[in-house]
This record gives structure tokens, C-alpha cells and sequence, in this order.
């Protein structure tokens, strides 16, 4: 039996790459600061948390021994330069290094649409800058040996969306209490993707090394849905699906990008985690849809699942 470290498993799409791998027959290990914290996770039947810091690199590399495979899931979409680079960047070249040190011999990375490894600096925002620095570190320790010091998988989805979702969620919530809709980047283009669809993509990655017949050069896949919004269309979609107003929402107010910083640096100083920073703004300046200079889904046998069938059912709920 497999035994599989994942990081991030506590989150959004981690418990449910979590949940696929277990009834697959793997063993899944997740890192975590505070085993007690880690709901929904202790539910799942066969899951190890083990209480770490994962930014410890000695500590990380103890908890990875015996460990056939790495999953990183952990990424931020609000901070300062230095914080993008600390989760990014530096954390993931401690994987690296850990994974060389552990002997790992697979690694599936989570980045981002929009993330460029040969440019990462060509980002117009820190997210996809520290992405696609992230990407790089991990591209240069795969080659470092002949043959790569492990199987290495980069995976870049657009936004993501299922029940527990920060984004309709937040859209359709939103719409129940404000007049209108001030909205930042109004024409910027989306092409969710499941995260039932995600989560087979990480564990259909880690099967693939079972196949003595996958080329073990590292392989980059752009995770997308079928079909492609605007912003626009996706906070309407959010509040018809949601019956708000019956089905009508809030009007749209779309706002030029100074005023959307604007409106995101207001947001930055109200208390808990923005709902929108300057950063993202920053972000929708490239489409966030498949290049098609990569694969997709398609490659791994997934065929992408349509936004409106399984958001009507969780947004009818809200």
C-alpha cells in the first residue's frame, strides 16, 4: 500500500484529494500545526495527521521518511511580497530538498492558470510571480539527475468551485445584503474548474507512475472547466442559481481598475481576510482560461464537469 504526505490536506481541495486517495487504498498522511484545528479531517477513516511546521525543513524531512509520495496543496491569494515568497517560493524549495533528502519518488504541485515558469517575473500580480518562481524551483531539482530525482507533476487550475467554495458562495452571500454590485475586473475571464475534477487529477497524477509505459519527464496540466465566464456573468450566474432576488441579483456596477484598487485597498484594511486585495486585481489582468500550449483534464482521462449542474445544487442551498 501506497503512503502518500499531503499538504494542504485540510483545506477546500485537500479533503477531498484526500478523500479520493483514501478510497483508492492509499495512505495518507497530513501535516498539520494543530491536529485538534484540522476538522472536517479526523472524519475520514485512514487518515495520519501528524502535528508539524512544515516550514521547518529538519522537522519536514523526518515527517516524510517512509513516504512514497508528496501533494502540495498549500498557497495563499492575500499577503505582502515577503509572505507570497515565504509560501511560494521558500517553502517549496524546502520540499524539494526534503523530497531529494526522503527519497519521495513522486511530486504532484498545485500552482496556478497564469503562472509561468520560464517568466515568472512577467506576472502581473505577486500570486502568479511566487507561482511561477514556485514552478521553476521544482522544475530545476527534478532535473538536477539523470533519471529526475523524482516524477514531478505541475497542475494549474483556473478557479475552483464545489460546495465549499469562497467564491459563488461569496458572490451569492454578498448579493443578499448589498444594493449592488461594485465589481473590480467585471470582463475578466474564468473557466472554473470541479474540485471533485481537481481532486482526480492529483490522484490520477500519482497513479500514473504505475505505468511503465508514462515518460518520466515532469508534465505541466492546465485544469479547466468546459465552459468560460466573465466575472460578470459568474456573480449573476451566482445569484440566479441562488434564487436572490428570484433570480434577478443585484445590479453590476463594474469599475475601471484604479477604482477597483481602490475599492481592494478599503477592503485590505477591514478586519479578517479581504474579500478582494489590490493583488487580485493585479491578477485579472490575464484571462484566467486555458492557453491550450499545455494539456488539460483530458490527458489524464477526465473529462471537465459543467459549473451550472453542480453549483445549482449547493447554491439552491444558500
Amino acid at each position: 500500500m501506497k503512503k502518500v504526505f499531503v499538504l494542504g490536506g485540510t483545506g477546500f481541495v485537500g479533503v477531498s484529494v484526500c478523500v479520493q486517495l483514501l478510497q483508492q487504498g492509499w495512505q495518507v498522511t497530513v501535516p498539520t500545526r494543530s491536529a485538534i484545528k484540522a476538522y472536517p479531517v479526523p472524519s475520514l477513516v485512514g487518515m495520519t495527521l501528524l502535528e508539524l511546521d512544515v516550514h521547518d525543513e529538519a522537522t519536514l524531512r523526518r515527517g516524510l521518511a517512509g513516504h512514497d509520495a508528496l501533494v502540495n496543496l498549500v498557497a495563499i491569494l492575500h499577503g505582502t511580497q515577503a509572505l507570497f515568497e515565504h509560501v511560494h517560493v521558500r517553502l517549496v524549495e524546502k520540499l524539494a530538498r526534503a523530497c531529494v533528502a526522503a527519497g519521495i519518488k513522486q511530486l504532484v504541485h498545485v500552482s496556478a492558470i497564469g503562472a509561468n515558469a520560464q517568466q515568472p517575473l512577467s506576472a502581473p500580480s505577486m500570486y502568479l510571480r511566487s507561482k511561477g518562481q514556485g514552478e521553476a524551483v521544482l522544475l530545476s531539482a527534478a532535473a538536477r539527475s539523470e533519471p529526475p530525482a523524482f516524477d514531478l507533476t505541475i497542475l494549474r487550475p483556473s478557479v475552483i468551485f464545489g460546495p465549499d467554495d469562497k467564491f459563488l458562495n461569496v458572490f451569492a452571500q454578498l448579493q443578499r445584503t448589498l444594493p449592488l454590485m461594485p465589481l473590480a475586473g467585471a470582463n475578466a475571464r474564468f473557466q472554473p474548474v470541479w474540485v471533485e475534477d481537481v481532486a482526480s487529477a492529483v490522484r490520477r497524477s500519482l497513479e500514473r507512475a504505475d505505468d511503465a509505459r508514462v515518460s518520466r519527464a515532469p508534465l505541466i496540466l492546465e485544469l479547466c472547466g468546459p465552459d468560460v465566464f466573465t466575472l460578470r456573468e459568474l456573480v449573476q450566474l451566482s445569484a440566479r442559481l441562488s434564487g436572490i432576488r428570484h433570480g434577478q441579483g443585484r445590479p453590476v456596477l463594474a469599475l475601471p481598475r484604479w477604482l477597483g484598487r481602490l475599492q481592494a485597498t478599503l477592503m485590505e484594511l477591514a478586519p479578517g481576510k479581504p474579500l478582494m486585495s489590490r493583488d487580485n486585481v493585479d491578477s485579472m489582468q490575464i484571462d484566467n482560461v486555458a492557453s491550450g500550449k499545455v494539456p488539460g483534464l483530458s490527458y489524464l482521462g477526465i473529462t471537465a464537469t459543467s459549473l451550472v449542474p453542480i453549483a445549482s445544487a449547493y447554491l439552491g442551498r444558500v
